[in-house]
């Protein structure tokens, strides 16, 4: 008998390119449970197979009424699902499942995107405090943020 307990993952990122880089990820979640906390109702059926899909709307930090929106409609999300693992590329809405994930004693998981060259995300400055592993694809931006870690880059 296993008794092992089966680990459940969020992946949160906006649609697009975040959520590509998400979904490059598989082979380190592919075992496991998930659900998907996205921006864009079209993304319900490219990823149909990955179960329950979330669609939470836009936001950016240049429209604080949709941030309010969007937050509400994650921390309905965040506190109605069972989770182990919060696994996030951006952008805001990845940053937002992190926050409240970790509230709720999820591990945090955050990738910055492969497009941060110079510098991470604003998102991903913000979460690296909470993250339990906070990635960036590019090894020289190790020597310029505390708590990130390279591992090689995700196309």
């Amino acid at each position: 008998m296993n008794n092992s307990k089966q680990i459940r993952v969020c992946l949160a990122a906006s649609a697009g390119g975040h959520l590509t880089q998400l979904l490059n990820t598989k082979e380190a979640w592919g075992p496991h449970e998930v659900f998907v906390v996205t921006t864009r109702e079209l993304m319900k059926t490219k990823l149909r197979d990955l179960g329950c899909i979330y669609v939470v709307g836009e936001c950016n930090r240049n429209y604080p009424l949709r941030i309010i929106k969007v937050l509400i409609k994650c921390i309905r999300v965040a506190f109605s699902e069972k989770y182990d693992i919060v696994l996030s590329t951006g952008a805001a809405v990845g940053c937002i499942m992190c926050f409240l994930g970790k509230l709720r004693g999820a591990r945090v998981i955050w990738l910055d995107s492969i497009t941060n060259v110079e510098r991470m995300s604003l998102s991903g400055r913000l979460v690296r405090h909470i993250a339990d592993l906070c990635l960036v694809q590019w090894p020289e931006l190790v020597k310029k943020y505390d708590r990130v870690e390279y591992m090689g880059s995700v196309i």
